[in-house]
């Protein structure tokens, strides 16, 4: 197998791709933004030394750096990424993807000097560390294994410009509606479970399943009842089994479903369905949804399955940490950190649906693989596999990253040839 020549075909592609998105940017922009993302993919890191080293130029690594530094200060970077990303994107979106919004964190706890630092909790340790928060929106089918990478923000809450949590939330919500036409069902955890959330999303018509925190109160009928005390009460229609992975061992869990057409006091004039799944933990799970429900065991089913979507996507976030060494970013300025983010999600993006859009590249992909050199395969979530790959051919066979001319090689045109 001629690795150079597949080396060389994802140089090309990785330019195609990267220009493709910064139209409008400037020339200058547009090689950052190109070199960045070549650099991330090789490097496996987004400090920027180590991505400068990547670029096989005769530029001394503090020039590099320099100018690394300078267009990642540009504030107009993040949004311009991010609004051409979703546009390129939405295509791929149908009436009923699933658009699985997570809230995660980045920490820094040995940070002292970056802008605007801030406190987020440490799951693990259950104690608060100093960081960022970080917001992602992933794309997924129900029946499907791709995930499709649409959005991701970083914000801090000592920041001037930060409002709430909530309208950080709503924002990604409005960006992702505004490029997808409101189409796809949102899915959130128990942080979804807030008014402000309820009100847009009813207002503005979009679908959604959101876990109940088991707080609330809404109406069933003209009862005003608390969610939990609801669910308890909640007849099983049905029985089902399902087998979860859990560190490392398979473990079964016998469910029971049932469900309950409710509204929320807020907004009494939109119906909505509470579906109750028992068999998980002591508490019943409790999703509130716009997705209408009657005594079908395969709709309640497909509406859980629906849910626990959010398991495999939350192995995306730890990807991108793990794989690029996020936690491990240097910049010190606040939009820097922004700007790095639209980077990320490219990588991310280009891993995800760039290489995997056709036979071609899909063979690509195998060829990647190969060179990861997993010795015992490849595991379920196979970016880890893919990324190591391509940094393992890209380092093995450098080269530099050429100029192409856009309007005769259109990325949409996906002109892949390995033999």
């Amino acid at each position: 197998m001629d690795y150079s020549k597949i080396a060389r075909r994802l140089r090309e592609k990785v330019t195609r791709f990267s220009r493709e998105l910064c139209k409008g940017l400037g020339k200058t922009a547009t090689r950052f933004v190109t070199e960045s993302v070549y650099g991330i993919l090789v490097s496996q890191s987004v400090v920027l030394t180590k991505m400068g080293r990547t670029l096989e130029n005769d530029v001394s690594l503090k020039k590099i750096e320099e100018r690394f530094c300078r267009q990642l200060a540009k504030p107009a970077l993040w949004p311009k990424l991010q609004s051409d990303l979703l546009s390129q994107a939405s295509s791929r979106i149908k009436d009923d993807t699933l658009l699985i919004l997570d809230p995660s964190d980045i920490q820094k706890q040995y940070a002292k000097k970056m802008e605007h630092l801030a406190y987020v909790h440490d799951g693990s340790s259950h104690k608060t560390v100093p960081g960022y928060w970080t917001i992602h929106v992933n794309a997924t089918e129900l029946n499907q294994r791709e995930v499709i990478p649409l959005y991701q923000s970083l914000h801090s809450q000592e920041a001037p410009d930060f409002g709430s949590e909530n309208q950080q939330i709503l924002e990604a919500i409005r960006m992702v509606g505004k490029s997808t036409e409101n189409r796809g069902v949102w899915v959130i955890d128990r942080g979804g479970d807030r008014n402000a959330l309820y009100h847009k999303l009813l207002k503005e018509k979009f679908r959604f399943i959101i876990r109940q925190t088991g707080m609330r109160n809404i109406l069933y009928g003209k009862t005003l009842i608390n969610t939990l005390a609801l669910a308890l009460t909640c007849p099983s229609l049905y029985n089902d089994t399902i087998v979860r992975m859990k560190d490392g061992k398979e473990k079964v869990y016998q469910l029971e479903y049932g469900y309950r057409k409710v509204r929320l006091p807020e907004n009494p004039l939109n119906d909505l369905w509470l579906l109750v799944v028992k068999g998980l933990g002591i508490k019943p799970l409790m999703l509130l949804t716009t997705e209408p429900l009657r005594k079908n065991r395969k709709i309640l089913k497909n509406l859980f399955l629906s849910y626990i979507k959010r398991w495999s996507i939350e192995e995306t976030i730890r990807f991108i940490k793990q794989t690029y060494d996020l936690e491990d970013i240097r910049v010190l300025r606040y939009i820097c950190l922004q700007n790095m983010m639209a980077l990320v999600l490219l990588v991310f993006y280009f891993l995800a649906v760039v290489l995997d859009n056709n036979q071609k590249l899909r063979l690509l992909t195998g060829h990647v693989f190969t060179a990861a050199k997993r010795v015992f395969g490849i595991p379920d979530f196979g970016y880890y596999a893919l990324g190591e790959g391509i940094s393992a051919i890209l380092t093995r066979n450098p080269g530099q990253i050429t100029p192409l001319n856009i309007k005769k090689h259109r990325y949409r045109q996906l002109d892949l040839n390995l033999y």
